[in-house]
């Protein structure tokens, strides 16, 4: 068995097995992977900005430009996009919501686009300051929508590792930034900082064209009222295009129940939020996921890379850009390693181990900068560095491809374009104080800001133990069971008796639901004879 397949032979959708399947064997499948890939890559625009703005910090050129801002004003040329986006987040869910994932993808991009230009005729500070707020709005509304696009399209057996690939493109746009900002090091003008700055664009401009041939969400159709082109869209991406699929069957029975069911009897307001056990939950794991996933110690060294290294002794501001760039590549493998075992292990795992490993690499991260504080030793600096990327490493495990994967799949679909808006609030108000708080602390405080991360480390790793639930191996409709038990609002084969007398008082799904259980009844003689179920996790 490939290394990057669950330890299962089958996938579970309905309480039926089904054989595994080999994306890169099925056309449609093929062609929709393909073209999803290139249509979400915002989180490869985020990851850009933040390696671009550690390189152009770096070039003489760029402070000349800028008559060499201070600390605090360079905490604010960062935080101004974290800023950007908080105020595009309101209307974030809305566009999802009301026009649809694509537009969502497509209006960020434009406004990206318009932000990008801004900053790379930037004239002066003020100018560069406003394009990055741009940016920033922009990133927001695509982000909003290119997770849920991704969750609600791919095959049930792809979900959790396409999820998580779409974050980990984070490095990508971050390596394609450290070695261009390092290639235009030693030109000796302005477009040494002009040309990254121009490049940021690439990944909204090649969104812009791919998205196009990426097909709408069923469900967001499904919730339109639009079932027939649903059903349609997920047997060509699902089973070769054909809606008779029993897979397909299922899916789309399971889909349209539920999405009805949440429509007619559950609000999806923001209060919804806070209404039951299970929501509560889910906020409580949203808001941890936001903020741990960027205030966790990892904002010291994605914005200011270079006043870290600086502080373990790499003076020559080359060594520092070279250091930069090897250290996103070493981030980027990581990352993409660890979204092909996600089901294999677990998120809740991975999670422990990832938030375990951190905290122990950050402890010595900081007893072997406070050493070279003291001594001056190489060897001590050098020790702080190697620290460095083995804290990235435990990271990278969990934390970079999980953040939008393990948000997106345990919201119902109602409430999953504001649970996402909640937990980039989270991420953003976390990347305000990183921005414009963390130079300022490292000017002042040196390595001894480092303690206040050892002890939140601590803090976030009794979190992920107490909240954080396992869903592994689990279709999207049927994780709101871990969540809400037997109240879960889950329709299709597995409805739950809440759901079911639901249904039942509600005369028009009377057919439905006898359509169904007929179905059940086959499935489930059909699963003991030709695949025993395995126990669910």
């Amino acid at each position: 068995m490939p290394f990057y397949t669950s330890s299962k032979d089958t996938f579970e959708v309905g309480g039926r097995e089904f054989p595994r399947v080999t994306w890169y064997k099925e056309p449609g499948m093929r062609s929709l992977y393909i073209a999803l890939m290139f249509a979400v890559l915002t989180s490869a625009t985020n990851g850009y900005d933040g390696s671009m703005m550690n390189g152009l910090q770096a070039l003489d050129e760029w402070k000349a430009s800028f008559n060499n801002p201070n600390a605090a004003t360079r905490g604010l040329l960062n935080a101004i996009m974290s800023v950007g986006s908080i105020v595009a987040l309101p209307i974030t869910p809305y566009i999802a919501d009301i026009f649809g994932r694509r537009i969502g993808v497509i209006t960020g991009c434009v406004i990206m686009i318009v932000g990008v230009v801004l900053q790379s005729i930037g004239i002066n500070i003020e100018m560069f300051i406003a394009s990055r707020f741009f940016i920033g709005f922009g990133v927001a509304i695509a982000h909003g929508a290119a997770p849920l696009l991704i969750a609600e399209l791919t095959h049930p057996q792809h979900r959790a590792i396409f999820t998580t690939i779409y974050n980990s493109t984070w490095y990508f746009g971050s390596i394609v930034a450290a070695w261009l900002t390092y290639g235009t090091f030693k030109i000796d003008s302005a477009w040494s900082w002009r040309i990254p700055s121009m490049v940021q664009a690439a990944p909204s401009v090649i969104q812009l064209v791919a998205i196009w041939m990426v097909p709408e969400s069923p469900r967001y159709l499904i919730a339109k009222g639009k079932d027939e082109q649903a059903l349609n869209i997920l047997a060509k991406a699902h089973a070769r295009g054909n809606i008779e699929d029993e897979l397909v069957q299922i899916e789309y029975r399971e889909i349209r129940d539920t999405i009805k069911l949440e429509q007619e009897y559950e609000s999806n307001g923001w209060v919804e939020l806070f209404k039951t056990k299970g929501n509560r939950r889910r906020l409580i794991i949203l808001v941890s996921l936001g903020f741990f996933s960027q205030w966790s110690g990892n904002g010291l060294v994605s914005y200011y890379m270079d006043d870290v290294l600086k502080g373990a002794g790499v003076l020559d501001p080359q060594l520092r850009l070279e250091i930069n760039g090897i250290l996103n590549i070493i981030n980027f493998a990581t990352a993409l390693t660890m979204c092909f075992f996600i089901d294999k292990f677990g998120r809740r795992p991975l999670f422990l181990f990832a938030t375990g490993g951190m905290l122990m690499a950050f402890v010595a991260w900081t007893i072997a900068a406070a050493q070279f504080v003291k001594t001056a030793v190489k060897a001590a600096g050098t020790a702080e560095i190697f620290f460095i990327f083995l804290y990235y490493v435990f990271y990278n495990s969990a934390w970079s491809g999980l953040l939008v994967g393990y948000g997106v799949e345990i919201l119902p679909y109602k409430l999953r374009a504001k649970g996402l808006t909640i937990m980039f609030l989270a991420v953003d108000l976390a990347l305000f104080f990183n921005s414009y708080v963390n130079p300022v602390a490292l000017d002042h405080l040196g390595w001894k800001y480092y303690i206040v991360y050892d002890c939140w480390l601590a803090f976030e790793l009794g979190i992920v133990y107490f909240f954080f639930i396992e869903t592994r191996n689990t279709p999207l409709e049927e994780i709101v069971k871990y969540f809400d038990g037997e109240d879960a609002l889950l329709g299709g084969n597995l409805a739950t008796q809440k759901a079911k007398e639901l249904l039942q008082e509600d005369g028009i799904h009377d057919e439905k639901m006898a359509t169904s259980a007929h179905h059940r009844e086959v499935s489930a003689t059909n699963s003991h004879e030709e695949s025993p179920r395995n126990e669910k996790i």
